[in-house]
Protein backbone atom coordinates (compact mmCIF):
# COMPACT_ATOMS: atom_id res chain seq x y z
CA UNK A 1 0.00 0.00 0.00
CA UNK A 2 1.09 3.59 -0.84
CA UNK A 3 0.64 6.06 1.28
CA UNK A 4 -0.37 9.83 0.40
CA UNK A 5 2.88 11.12 1.19
CA UNK A 6 5.31 8.01 0.03
CA UNK A 7 5.28 5.98 3.49
CA UNK A 8 5.19 2.57 3.63
CA UNK A 9 2.06 1.41 6.64
CA UNK A 10 4.80 0.30 8.66
CA UNK A 11 6.71 3.47 8.38
CA UNK A 12 6.57 6.65 10.96
CA UNK A 13 7.22 9.93 9.84
CA UNK A 14 9.96 12.25 10.19
CA UNK A 15 10.99 12.67 13.95
CA UNK A 16 13.09 15.21 15.31
CA UNK A 17 13.69 16.77 18.75
CA UNK A 18 14.95 20.18 19.67
CA UNK A 19 16.07 20.28 23.37
CA UNK A 20 16.11 23.35 25.69
CA UNK A 21 13.24 24.97 23.92
CA UNK A 22 11.79 26.75 27.68
CA UNK A 23 15.05 27.32 29.17
CA UNK A 24 13.55 27.95 32.48
CA UNK A 25 12.50 24.72 32.61
CA UNK A 26 13.90 21.57 34.01
CA UNK A 27 13.90 19.86 30.94
CA UNK A 28 11.99 20.44 27.81
CA UNK A 29 11.80 19.49 24.09
CA UNK A 30 9.90 20.38 21.36
CA UNK A 31 9.25 17.32 19.01
CA UNK A 32 8.13 17.38 15.63
CA UNK A 33 6.43 14.14 14.02
CA UNK A 34 5.74 14.83 10.28
CA UNK A 35 3.58 18.49 10.42
CA UNK A 36 2.69 17.81 14.00
CA UNK A 37 4.90 19.51 16.77
CA UNK A 38 4.49 19.74 20.86
CA UNK A 39 6.45 21.50 23.10
CA UNK A 40 6.68 19.58 26.07
CA UNK A 41 8.20 20.88 29.17
CA UNK A 42 8.92 19.59 32.75
CA UNK A 43 9.43 21.72 35.85
CA UNK A 44 9.79 20.24 39.33
CA UNK A 45 8.48 21.25 42.80
CA UNK A 46 9.82 21.04 46.02
CA UNK A 47 6.63 19.42 47.42
CA UNK A 48 4.01 16.79 46.85
CA UNK A 49 0.32 16.97 46.39
CA UNK A 50 -1.80 17.46 50.11
CA UNK A 51 -3.34 14.50 49.38
CA UNK A 52 0.04 12.45 49.90
CA UNK A 53 1.06 14.21 53.30
CA UNK A 54 -3.04 13.18 54.06
CA UNK A 55 -2.60 9.69 53.59
CA UNK A 56 1.16 9.79 54.74
CA UNK A 57 2.30 7.86 50.92
CA UNK A 58 6.27 8.51 50.59
CA UNK A 59 7.83 9.86 47.68
CA UNK A 60 6.85 11.77 44.61
CA UNK A 61 3.90 12.94 42.49
CA UNK A 62 4.10 13.23 38.90
CA UNK A 63 0.98 14.57 37.16
CA UNK A 64 0.85 16.34 33.15
CA UNK A 65 -0.87 18.95 31.26
CA UNK A 66 -2.05 18.92 27.67
CA UNK A 67 -3.58 21.74 25.76
CA UNK A 68 -3.53 22.92 21.90
CA UNK A 69 -2.42 26.46 21.39
CA UNK A 70 -5.59 28.58 19.62
CA UNK A 71 -3.50 28.49 16.19
CA UNK A 72 -2.48 25.07 16.45
CA UNK A 73 -5.13 24.07 14.00
CA UNK A 74 -6.79 25.41 11.12
CA UNK A 75 -9.65 27.32 12.37
CA UNK A 76 -9.09 28.90 15.91
CA UNK A 77 -9.29 26.70 18.71
CA UNK A 78 -10.40 28.53 22.06
CA UNK A 79 -8.59 28.77 24.93
CA UNK A 80 -10.47 26.48 27.89
CA UNK A 81 -9.74 29.19 30.09
CA UNK A 82 -12.65 31.13 28.50
CA UNK A 83 -14.70 28.42 27.98
CA UNK A 84 -14.65 27.98 31.75
CA UNK A 85 -13.05 24.38 31.92
CA UNK A 86 -10.81 22.14 30.19
CA UNK A 87 -13.20 19.84 27.41
CA UNK A 88 -13.03 16.58 27.89
CA UNK A 89 -10.36 15.55 25.33
CA UNK A 90 -7.86 17.01 27.16
CA UNK A 91 -8.73 15.87 30.37
CA UNK A 92 -8.60 12.23 28.57
CA UNK A 93 -5.01 13.04 26.98
CA UNK A 94 -3.26 14.28 29.61
CA UNK A 95 -4.41 11.53 32.19
CA UNK A 96 -2.90 9.18 29.18
CA UNK A 97 0.84 11.35 29.30
CA UNK A 98 0.19 11.40 33.26
CA UNK A 99 0.00 7.62 33.31
CA UNK A 100 2.39 6.99 30.90
CA UNK A 101 5.14 8.73 32.57
CA UNK A 102 4.48 7.41 35.91
CA UNK A 103 4.90 3.89 34.36
CA UNK A 104 8.72 4.68 33.83
CA UNK A 105 9.39 7.07 36.98
CA UNK A 106 10.44 5.69 40.22
CA UNK A 107 8.78 8.01 42.17
CA UNK A 108 10.45 6.99 45.59
CA UNK A 109 13.63 8.03 44.20
CA UNK A 110 12.01 10.94 42.91
CA UNK A 111 11.67 12.29 46.73
CA UNK A 112 9.12 14.33 48.08
CA UNK A 113 8.83 16.47 44.97
CA UNK A 114 6.22 17.06 42.60
CA UNK A 115 6.88 16.64 38.48
CA UNK A 116 4.67 18.79 36.21
CA UNK A 117 4.87 17.70 32.81
CA UNK A 118 3.37 20.41 30.26
CA UNK A 119 2.72 19.77 26.89
CA UNK A 120 1.32 22.46 24.29
CA UNK A 121 0.69 21.81 20.81
CA UNK A 122 2.14 24.29 18.81
CA UNK A 123 0.64 22.58 15.37
CA UNK A 124 -1.63 19.73 14.70
CA UNK A 125 -1.50 17.36 11.92
CA UNK A 126 -2.68 13.80 13.54
CA UNK A 127 -1.23 11.91 16.81
CA UNK A 128 -1.10 15.05 19.05
CA UNK A 129 -0.93 12.80 22.39
CA UNK A 130 0.98 9.83 21.18
CA UNK A 131 3.75 13.00 19.64
CA UNK A 132 3.06 14.66 23.47
CA UNK A 133 4.10 10.88 25.23
CA UNK A 134 6.90 10.53 23.74
CA UNK A 135 8.56 14.42 23.07
CA UNK A 136 7.53 14.20 27.23
CA UNK A 137 9.55 11.13 27.73
CA UNK A 138 12.81 12.65 26.43
CA UNK A 139 12.05 15.61 28.52
CA UNK A 140 11.75 14.13 31.64
CA UNK A 141 15.28 12.18 30.83
CA UNK A 142 16.34 15.28 30.66
CA UNK A 143 15.04 16.65 33.92
CA UNK A 144 15.99 13.90 35.79
CA UNK A 145 19.36 13.92 34.36
CA UNK A 146 19.64 17.30 35.51
CA UNK A 147 18.29 16.11 39.06
CA UNK A 148 21.03 13.69 39.93
CA UNK A 149 23.65 16.31 38.08
CA UNK A 150 22.72 18.82 41.05
CA UNK A 151 23.08 16.10 43.40
CA UNK A 152 19.23 16.35 44.79
CA UNK A 153 18.42 12.33 43.75
CA UNK A 154 21.52 9.83 44.23
CA UNK A 155 20.52 8.92 40.69
CA UNK A 156 18.18 9.84 37.74
CA UNK A 157 14.41 8.46 39.02
CA UNK A 158 13.80 7.84 35.28
CA UNK A 159 13.58 3.50 34.36
CA UNK A 160 13.63 3.43 30.59
CA UNK A 161 11.69 5.77 28.11
CA UNK A 162 8.61 5.58 26.78
CA UNK A 163 6.92 6.32 23.47
CA UNK A 164 3.55 6.16 22.09
CA UNK A 165 2.25 5.57 18.23
CA UNK A 166 -0.68 5.81 16.32
CA UNK A 167 -2.58 3.01 14.25
CA UNK A 168 -5.43 2.38 12.10
CA UNK A 169 -6.93 0.62 9.24
CA UNK A 170 -7.60 2.48 6.02
CA UNK A 171 -8.66 0.67 2.97
CA UNK A 172 -8.21 -2.04 4.68
CA UNK A 173 -4.92 -1.83 5.41
CA UNK A 174 -3.32 -1.26 8.71
CA UNK A 175 -1.74 1.94 8.94
CA UNK A 176 0.74 3.43 11.52
CA UNK A 177 1.77 7.19 13.26
CA UNK A 178 -1.72 8.28 10.86
CA UNK A 179 -1.87 12.61 9.83
CA UNK A 180 -5.02 14.46 10.27
CA UNK A 181 -6.13 13.35 6.94
CA UNK A 182 -5.61 9.65 7.32
CA UNK A 183 -7.00 9.86 11.25
CA UNK A 184 -10.14 11.09 9.21
CA UNK A 185 -10.26 8.79 7.03
CA UNK A 186 -9.29 5.38 9.27
CA UNK A 187 -11.98 2.76 10.28
CA UNK A 188 -10.37 2.05 13.13
CA UNK A 189 -8.06 4.33 15.75
CA UNK A 190 -5.41 2.69 17.98
CA UNK A 191 -3.34 4.14 20.27
CA UNK A 192 0.03 2.31 21.68
CA UNK A 193 2.42 3.22 24.60
CA UNK A 194 5.19 1.33 25.56
CA UNK A 195 8.27 1.45 26.65
CA UNK A 196 12.12 0.67 25.53
CA UNK A 197 12.20 -3.29 26.22
CA UNK A 198 8.46 -3.61 24.44
CA UNK A 199 6.14 -3.50 27.35
CA UNK A 200 2.83 -2.42 26.94
CA UNK A 201 1.64 0.41 28.82
CA UNK A 202 -1.33 1.04 27.42
CA UNK A 203 -3.60 -0.17 24.07
CA UNK A 204 -6.25 1.80 22.81
CA UNK A 205 -8.63 0.84 20.20
CA UNK A 206 -12.03 1.25 18.65
CA UNK A 207 -13.42 1.02 15.40
CA UNK A 208 -15.07 3.98 14.07
CA UNK A 209 -18.73 2.88 12.88
CA UNK A 210 -16.92 -0.60 11.55
CA UNK A 211 -15.66 -3.95 13.07
CA UNK A 212 -12.09 -5.44 12.81
CA UNK A 213 -10.74 -8.49 13.02
CA UNK A 214 -8.03 -10.18 14.99
CA UNK A 215 -5.65 -10.63 12.20
CA UNK A 216 -5.93 -6.39 11.89
CA UNK A 217 -5.50 -6.14 15.41
CA UNK A 218 -2.18 -8.38 15.86
CA UNK A 219 -0.82 -6.58 12.22
CA UNK A 220 -1.60 -2.84 14.53
CA UNK A 221 0.64 -4.32 17.53
CA UNK A 222 3.42 -5.31 15.19
CA UNK A 223 3.73 -2.06 12.82
CA UNK A 224 2.81 0.45 16.02
CA UNK A 225 5.67 -1.59 17.91
CA UNK A 226 8.11 -1.35 15.31
CA UNK A 227 7.26 2.11 15.05
CA UNK A 228 8.00 2.50 18.58
CA UNK A 229 11.14 1.27 18.84
CA UNK A 230 12.36 3.22 15.68
CA UNK A 231 11.00 6.27 18.38
CA UNK A 232 12.92 5.29 21.17
CA UNK A 233 15.90 5.29 18.82
CA UNK A 234 15.79 8.64 17.93
CA UNK A 235 15.28 9.60 21.45
CA UNK A 236 18.22 7.58 22.65
CA UNK A 237 20.40 8.98 19.82
CA UNK A 238 19.49 12.66 21.02
CA UNK A 239 20.39 11.59 24.59
CA UNK A 240 23.78 9.79 23.70
CA UNK A 241 24.51 13.12 21.91
CA UNK A 242 23.58 15.08 25.22
CA UNK A 243 25.68 12.62 27.21
CA UNK A 244 29.01 13.85 25.56
CA UNK A 245 27.72 17.35 25.75
CA UNK A 246 29.66 19.39 28.61
CA UNK A 247 26.08 20.64 30.98
CA UNK A 248 25.58 24.55 31.09
CA UNK A 249 27.55 25.97 33.67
Amino acid sequence: MQRADGRAPDQVRPITFELNIAPYAGGSVLVSMGNTRVICGVMIEEAVPRWMKEQNVTGGWLTAEYSMLPYSTTTRKPRDIVKGRIDGRSTEIQRLIGRSLRAVVDLEKLGPRTMWVDCDVLQADGGTRTAAITGASLAVAVACRKLAREKKVDAPPLRKLVAAVSAGVLDRNPIVDLNYEEDKAVTVDFNLVATEDGDFVEVQGSGEEATFAQSQLEEMLVISRKGIADLIAAQRAVLARLMVTPPAS
